[in-house]
């Protein structure tokens, strides 16, 4: 699942549906803190901290209650996550509750499990986890890496040349990817995916283009050839398309986000991907 932006019910269902089906496995691919958390300023939890007063705690309470079945869970952050609470979800992570993955790998039941956060440059203001795609390119409408607001203090040198493609290929190197799954936030560009409900019209006589995604995301795809990619971030995506998955070359890629009030889960087997299904709950 991905994009619950702090969703207590949606939290609620995944919580019930971890504890009804006992899945090997868990991905949880970014947005999980309430829109305005850098404010400091949730509806639900005012007062307390949402990490540890509701997910911690809820975390901890499936791993008591599941003991031997409680599944591995992958975690990574999103682009309206503020990266000051980063190290508040490492620290749980030293709990056993999650693994967080953002730009490192892992070893799951014999695949390779890698995360990454970054999105290409958007008109929000927030720029925690945005970076430039494969050039110093924005979009019309879109706010720079060099612009907006953090909430951890960057160097000028990294919001001014770190780009989507480079740390994708330090994150890789040369490895064989035929058995890796990789939990992105960003979409692939130009897929089922990654479709917005922009209108067409131009800005200084640029078209405004409709697919929101990564192109570094996408060639590393095409030329990389992974197992499988998981991705949210595009909340209408899967409406706006009419599907929620995709392939690229032999890569299957698949996505969580959804726009609606209900909980999507995308259900898989590593072993059987084209079986995978998408529930609203």
């Amino acid at each position: 699942m991905s994009d619950l932006h702090g969703d207590v019910r949606r939290y609620q269902k995944l919580f019930a549906a971890i504890v009804r089906e006992r899945p090997e496995a868990v991905f949880i691919g970014g947005d999980l803190l309430p829109l305005t958390w850098c404010l400091h300023q949730s509806a639900d939890f005012a007062a307390e901290d949402f990490i540890g007063g509701f997910l911690l705690k809820n975390f901890l309470h499936l791993q008591g209650e599941l003991r031997d079945a409680y599944p591995r869970a992958f975690l990574i952050m999103g682009n309206d996550d503020c990266r000051a609470e980063e190290p508040t979800v490492l620290a749980a992570a030293t709990q056993g509750v999650w693994q967080y993955i953002q730009n490192s790998r892992v070893i799951f039941r014999g695949f390779d499990v890698y995360g990454y956060s970054y999105v290409p440059p958007t008109p929000f203001r927030l720029k925690d986890w945005e970076r430039y795609d494969v050039s110093r390119y924005v979009d019309p409408g879109a706010v720079s890496p060099e612009e907006g607001i953090r909430s951890v203090p960057v160097p000028d040198e990294e919001k001014k040349y770190a780009t989507i493609q480079d740390d994708l290929e330090r994150l890789t190197g040369r490895a064989d990817l035929s058995r890796a799954i990789f939990l992105f936030h960003s979409p692939p560009y130009k897929t089922n995916l990654d479709l917005s409900t922009l209108e067409p019209k131009m800005v200084d006589h640029v078209p405004i283009d409709p697919h929101l995604g990564s192109i570094a995301v996408r060639r590393f795809i095409e030329t990389r050839q992974p197992l499988l990619t998981l991705h949210g971030h595009i909340h209408e995506a899967a409406r706006v398309s009419h599907s929620w998955r995709d392939v690229i070359g032999r890569t299957f890629c698949f996505s969580a986000a959804h726009d609606g009030p209900e909980l999507a889960l995308v259900r898989f087997d590593p072993e059987y991907l084209e079986s995978a299904t998408r529930e609203l709950i």
